[in-house]
């Protein structure tokens, strides 16, 4: 919703604590989707170690797309290690 700016207006941080809450629970998509704000630094500090730890998640889960954003955050991660990027 504040993500899309559905019936409300844009807001990244108000999306990024909405989906803290749900990822907290174990919901996948939102697990996800934190992971994915993460990665950006979308409403919230950009994190590729808290991006990997909620897709992993998500992807534990069995949720669709978060192993291969998981592959392409840990290919970054490790780049990074070694100033490959």
């Amino acid at each position: 919703m504040y993500y899309q700016g559905e019936g409300v207006e844009q807001d990244f941080q108000q999306a990024a604590h909405w989906y803290q809450k749900s990822a907290e629970q174990g919901y996948a998509k939102a697990q996800y989707n934190l992971g994915l704000m993460y990665y950006q630094g979308e409403g919230i500090k950009l994190d590729l170690q808290q991006a990997a730890r909620w897709i992993k998640k998500a992807a534990e889960q069995g949720y669709a797309n978060a192993e291969q954003a998981l592959i392409k955050i840990q290919q970054e991660i490790e780049g990074y290690k070694f100033g490959v990027n």
